[in-house]
């Protein structure tokens, strides 16, 4: 359960260059997100990716994201990158979730109550909850009804993502609760390309948003 009073961690996602990531970790960033998924406009190669993970060094956790890969192919990219981590983005099964655990976690696609149902079928500690629009597996821009989450953050550590962005991100902290916030399109100037000035922006409205778990 999130404590009262804890801080709300920032992961950047989308990332697809070393100034990028160190600019984002420079402004307060817990984490960063490299999207390895070929249909994903925010697509990078391993190679990139490895390269990022160096830049970034111990300074933030870097999070790999997949979509519908094996374990094998799972874990072969985060020996080849030295990420320590993996955000599962497809229509991966618990069983998946669970052999990759404690360095990989569940994203679940929310637009309605039975979808937020399904998130406590996957296992471990934390998970991730993006709006869902059909078709399109993330990065869309899109929100949802943060109140179809907000109970999971009393008792798993919820990644809330989707479609937030310096002008909301306050408001879904005092909705939710969460134990982290992902950023990708809400602090870019185009596709990948983040933007200084919005990353910033964005850790203000964090950093000022209520933290610990709603009355």
């Amino acid at each position: 359960m999130t404590r009262a009073g804890a801080r709300v961690h920032v992961k950047v996602c989308g990332v697809t260059t070393e100034d990028d990531a160190r600019m984002a970790v420079d402004a307060g960033a817990a984490a960063i997100g490299l999207n390895l998924v070929p249909a994903s406009p925010r697509r990078i190669t391993r190679d990139r990716a490895a390269s990022i993970v160096s830049a970034v060094g111990d300074r933030a956790l870097v999070v790999l994201v997949v979509a519908d890969l094996t374990v094998e192919e799972i874990r072969a990219l985060l020996r080849d990158t030295g990420a320590r981590c993996v955000q599962l983005h497809g229509d991966e099964p618990p069983e998946l979730v669970q052999a990759l655990l404690p360095h990989a976690y569940k994203a679940v696609r929310v637009g309605d109550a039975t979808d937020a149902s399904r998130i406590d079928a996957f296992p471990g500690e934390h998970v991730l909850a993006d709006a869902r629009l059909d078709g399109v597996l993330g990065g869309t821009g899109a929100t949802f009804d943060w109140r179809l989450v907000a109970p999971v953050a009393t008792r798993r550590r919820l990644t809330l993502a989707g479609g937030l962005g310096p002008d909301n991100v306050a408001r879904a902290i005092a909705v939710v609760r969460p134990f982290c916030v992902d950023v990708a399109s809400g602090v870019e100037e185009a596709p990948g390309r983040k933007s200084a000035a919005k990353v910033a922006a964005f850790m203000r409205a964090v950093h000022a948003a209520p933290a610990g778990p709603a009355a």
